[in-house]
């Protein structure tokens, strides 16, 4: 985990995407984002979202401004090693549901 944030953060379903585009549309209550965009705007697009964890994929690793960013709105920041594929399979393997 890279942010120190230590609010509880509730999570009921994800969504994977490295269009934020498409992020902006959703209309979600405790989402998670998976997304492989290592950028700012990840973190920008995350608050306006109201999301509160974001997980970055393929051992991407954000850099001091994103973790701030994120540290400042509340929003968990997490890496895997994994793909979007796998990391999603495995969020859903253990009962997180999807968007769509």
């Amino acid at each position: 985990m890279f942010t120190r944030n230590t609010e509880e953060t509730e999570v009921r379903k994800a969504f994977a995407s490295d269009l934020m585009s498409d992020v902006l549309t959703l209309l979600e209550d405790h989402l998670l984002l998976v997304t492989g965009l290592n950028t700012i705007q990840t973190i920008r697009t995350a608050e306006m979202a109201d999301i509160r964890c974001v997980v970055l994929v393929r051992g991407k690793t954000p850099n001091e401004r994103m973790v701030e960013l994120a540290e400042e709105q509340g929003i968990t920041l997490l890496s895997t090693g994994y793909s979007m594929f796998r990391a999603s399979g495995i969020l859903f393997s253990a009962g997180l549901e999807a968007v769509y």
